[in-house]
């Protein structure tokens, strides 16, 4: 079971690619990125806020 991301820590948190603000999704468990298209991990709940290990989204994961 995933818990979720204080509010207070998502606010903090940034896109590494873009500078601009993620969105938690807890279904996936990982940070998503609209204006890169990227999608982060958490893993053992740690971000990893690595290009190499995110996914891209895909067309229908995305809206604007």
């Amino acid at each position: 079971m995933h818990k979720t991301l204080p509010s207070e820590l998502l606010e903090k948190l940034v896109c590494p690619l873009t500078k601009t603000p993620l969105i938690y999704n807890p279904e996936r468990h990982e940070l998503v990125s609209l204006a890169a298209r990227m999608a982060y991990p958490i893993k053992a709940g740690i971000a990893i806020m690595l290009r190499e290990q995110a996914r891209k989204l895909e067309d229908h994961e995305f809206k604007e």
